[in-house]
């Protein structure tokens, strides 16, 4: 292979890494808007865990901290994907 095909492999995955953090940077926002309203009590047609009552049960509690971090878990995964990427693209 010459030296053209294997800069522009490393430039594609370079700016294929930069695009899964930007994306994931933009998207984070709006998902933690949705983990919110999931978490908040039901109103009107949107239902919801209703996370600040005491009184649900050990399943519903459950539900709220899994809710809770599934947000962190899924947009951190897709950043450190990025980040492999550009950073493994930059080393090699």
């Amino acid at each position: 292979m010459n030296k053209k095909g294997q800069v522009g492999l490393w430039a594609f995955a370079l700016m294929l890494g930069i695009t899964v953090v930007i994306l994931a940077l933009a998207m984070a926002p709006s998902g933690q808007d949705v983990a919110n309203e999931t978490m908040s009590a039901s109103a009107g047609d949107t239902l919801g865990l209703d996370c600040a009552n005491d009184s649900i049960s050990n399943f519903q509690k459950g539900t709220c901290i899994i809710t809770d971090f599934s947000m962190f878990y899924f947009f951190g995964a897709l950043i450190l994907i990025g980040g492999d990427l550009i950073v493994a693209k930059i080393i090699v």
